[in-house]
């Protein structure tokens, strides 16, 4: 078997990278470890409008749900409503989705192999084991989407991402105070650093967190189930228990001669949200496109470092930024927080400007609304080196 490109993992970064390797001439082959598209799921099924047209999607039936807007609270219980305009995200069957995409790639002439793992490469070809079998693979360029604790990244001495959350996730029947709406929890007590999240779907809803590094997250879901909001709402079971984590802060280097990183094996995630979809997708077309064009001698993969950092890598360095502010807030500093976003005016910028996949065109906004000295004084020192 050789390959022009070889890509480690079918997830979306993946799959959109291994379509543009096949769509800019390269023999490509696609490899998965796991037995079925899209399994085990490890992901809160949330994307942004803009994320499905990143990934070339139109509505399709791995829509479970539209999403509009929020519901933010306050450790104190203080509710802020987020409101859209219009439709801001969709909340997805992630299987359906993965199968999607890696169908689309398929068409365009992507060869896959499942149950099919990484565990290697020397020069020229890459080392697997396949339905239980050894075998090597010649391929010019490896693409490695094999997510947070990437095995294509370790063999080739690239460097981890800056920092890891921990999550936490589970499917129960539940009766949202509005079904167009996902409800977020903040509270040093139920998610240090980060926030809870309830994401409804069809009298359910995906229940669960992010935090920084620490005491288990399941320690901290059992908070949040008492959460006065969400005990109210919750109906008990579980479901599609999930546990995972989030890699957040790309390293320095995502990129060597041969091999080059993509999606969550790049950190190329919002730190401000933990999502990795949108960014994974506009990331990935660059990979597969650099890919392709290297594995016939037309260039390098220091390019895909290039492009990709000048696409998104300022959103990132801002998100981080915004993600390492808030992290360091108290409950009362979040409680002042969450009280300054219900501001009618705060309110009205974050309707017309709010933004899940650009939150610093938001934080831009704010700052020209003449409120930069109240964001300073709730956010500290780092907050000023955002604008």
């Amino acid at each position: 078997m050789k390959y022009d490109v070889i890509v480690v993992g079918a997830g979306p970064a993946g799959a959109m990278a291994a379509k543009y390797a096949a769509i800019n001439g390269a023999r490509t082959l696609l490899i998965e470890e796991h037995a079925s598209i899209g399994s085990p799921v490890q992901c809160t099924g949330l994307v942004s409008t803009k994320a499905l047209l990143e990934c070339e999607c139109s509505e399709g039936n791995f829509i479970l749900s539209k999403i509009r807007g929020a519901f933010v609270y306050s450790p104190s219980g203080e509710e802020v409503c987020v409101r859209g305009k219009d439709i801001k995200a969709y909340v997805i069957d992630r299987k359906i989705f993965d199968r999607t995409l890696v169908e689309s790639a398929v068409d365009k002439g992507v060869n896959v192999l499942m149950r099919t793992r990484f565990i290697g490469m020397d020069a020229g070809k890459i080392s697997v084991i396949s339905n239980g079998e050894k075998k090597e693979i010649e391929g010019n360029v490896i693409i490695g989407a094999d997510g947070i604790q990437s095995v294509v990244g370790r063999a080739a001495a690239l460097p981890k991402c800056k920092k890891f959350l921990s999550g936490i996730q589970f499917e129960a029947p539940y009766i949202p105070k509005d079904p167009e709406y996902v409800e977020i929890f903040t509270g040093n007590e139920i998610a240090p650093g980060f926030f809870g999240w309830a994401v409804p779907f069809s009298g359910m809803a995906r229940i669960g967190l992010a935090k920084d590094p620490g005491l288990p997250a399941i320690k901290y879901l059992e908070k949040l189930l008492k959460h006065p909001i969400v005990a109210s709402r919750y109906r008990g079971g579980r479901t599609e228990h999930v546990v995972g984590g989030i890699p957040l802060g790309p390293p320095q280097k995502t990129a060597t001669d041969r091999v080059l990183l993509v999606g969550d094996a790049a950190g190329q995630v919002k730190p401000t949200s933990g999502g990795g979809v949108y960014m994974g997708a506009v990331c990935a077309k660059i990979a597969g496109e650099v890919a392709a064009k290297t594995s016939r001698k037309e260039g390098g993969l220091s390019e895909y470092e290039k492009k990709w950092r000048n696409a998104v890598g300022k959103e990132l360095e801002i998100g981080m930024l915004i993600h390492k502010s808030i992290g360091k807030l108290t409950n009362d500093n979040l409680n002042e927080f969450v009280s300054f976003l219900n501001k009618p005016d705060i309110r009205e910028l974050m309707t017309e400007y709010g933004d899940m996949d650009h939150p610093s065109v938001f934080m831009q906004k704010l700052i020209l609304s003449g409120n930069k000295m109240q964001l300073i004084k709730l956010f500290g020192v780092a907050f000023k080196t955002l604008f």
